[in-house]
């Protein structure tokens, strides 16, 4: 079995070098023959220096320069890169764990698996602030990239977090790559591209494991730790909840689109604020206003297909002029 290692990353050359090491410390049987690749995604730091000085370091580390912005575009030329029939994914701001590559990977030697999962714990010195369950029916901690279902491997029912995460190349070749329209870039913080493909592979069937032995330890920035950060990260993520919500076909000549503004707006978005206000525990209050945040950024998606699309396609269509002139 051959492994490409994908990590792409932009402008964080300071933790860059702790990832790398972490991985490059990987322990695999011989018969595993691996890479690593780093993809570049026009970092304006010292991000190459940095790589170029684990190439000079270790044969199996390559360099890719990748300068359409934006994670998918990084994603995908790396997969387009990797020589490996398996691809592993990891982040540029965590820590793995020497076993984690042999762990994540060892599964998809064959065809029972389409692809893994692991686990992503927080660094050992993160502590969340009371306002953040980490446990529990409110857990909010994936929106800090988290993932622990407990200490048993298993089938997997929901997508896991890209920066942990094994797939057979073929899967791609099957059901495409990421979506370019999802992932953060310029401008942009939507996110959602490694757990759409996930959620793809799902979908159509196939059979995703989740391997606990498979840990990371992703740093959380002090920035992220924010209601401010939870709330633009729970909008982000109504409005993509949007972008990929499954076409349906209309009810009685009235598109679904305009059905679903209806609804999220007069009924969504008001029983929302209600539980928002009407709760008096400090931390089940701040889940509830991320939902009204979240239902917000749904109707802001909606309105934008329905209304505002709408609208431009009409301004777009040809004119039929009449004999005498318009």
């Amino acid at each position: 079995m051959k492994v490409s290692v994908i990590l792409c990353t932009y402008n964080r050359c300071a933790s860059l070098g702790k990832a790398l090491e972490s991985v490059a410390a990987s322990r695999l049987p011989n018969s595993v023959d691996w890479e690593v690749l780093v993809v570049d995604n026009n970092s304006k730091d010292q991000t190459r220096e940095v790589v170029q000085s684990f190439c000079d370091r270790y044969p199996r580390f390559r360099y890719v320069f990748e300068p359409h912005q934006g994670k998918s575009n990084a994603l995908n030329r790396g997969i387009r890169e990797a020589r490996g029939s398996v691809l592993a994914f990891t982040d540029d701001d965590v820590m793995v764990e020497p076993t984690w590559l042999q762990n994540l990977t060892s599964a998809l030697d064959g065809s029972e698996w389409s692809a893994t999962g692991g686990r992503v714990r927080p660094a050992r010195s993160f502590e969340a602030p009371r306002w953040l369950p980490l446990e529990g029916p409110h857990n909010m901690g994936g929106i800090l990239a988290m993932f622990d279902l407990g200490e048993e491997p298993k089938q997997l029912d929901r997508p896991p977090i890209g920066n942990n995460m094994a797939v057979r190349k073929e899967m791609f070749e099957k059901y495409g790559c990421y979506r370019v329209d999802l992932g953060p870039r310029p401008g942009s913080e939507i996110r959602d591209e490694d757990t759409e493909f996930g959620r793809r592979l799902l979908a159509a069937g196939e059979r995703l494991r989740y391997e606990p032995s498979a840990v990371i330890y992703h740093d959380v920035p002090e920035k992220r730790v924010t209601k401010a950060y939870f709330l633009r990260y729970w909008f982000d993520t109504g409005r993509t909840m949007i972008r990929t919500m499954d076409r349906r076909p209309d009810v009685l000549g009235i598109s679904r689109l305009h059905l679903s503004l209806v609804k999220h707006a007069l009924i969504l978005f008001p029983v929302h604020i209600l539980k928002w206000l009407f709760n008096f525990s400090p931390r089940n209050r701040f889940y509830w206003k991320c939902w009204v945040w979240l239902v917000a950024g749904e109707v802001l998606e909606l309105y934008h297909r329905v209304i505002v699309r709408s609208s431009q396609e009409q301004d777009t269509s040809p004119r039929i002029e009449t004999a005498g002139g318009a």
